[in-house]
């Protein structure tokens, strides 16, 4: 029978991506943030640059000392079942701020 990890809820699964995007109107790119659930790093930046491309053009350079991609910060196991995010799954959550992924 398969015997679970005694911290298995505590393996990081995922993360929360923020991209600078070019975004007709405004004056400097807008950071979009994303939830993906892939616990590789640069997998998970290039599904949110993949996605975040239906927004409008990925920033180039720094805007304002932010990188246009940046991984924020890892989502555990037991996290990415609270706000129901899948393994694999690509998840926009906007222009704001998305504390609630963050804590």
């Amino acid at each position: 029978m398969f015997r679970q990890r005694p911290d298995a809820d505590m393996i990081p699964q995922g993360w929360v991506i923020a991209v600078m995007v070019e975004v007709p109107g405004e004056r400097t790119p807008v950071a979009h943030y994303f939830a993906v659930g892939k616990a590789d790093r640069a997998l998970a930046e290039w599904a949110a640059v993949d996605l975040a491309q239906q927004a409008g053009t990925i920033a180039s350079s720094p805007v304002d000392g932010r990188e246009p991609v940046d991984a924020m910060r890892q989502i555990l196991a037991y996290r990415m079942r609270e706000l129901g995010l899948k393994t694999g799954e690509t998840r926009a959550l906007g222009d704001k701020h998305p504390r609630r992924w963050l804590f």
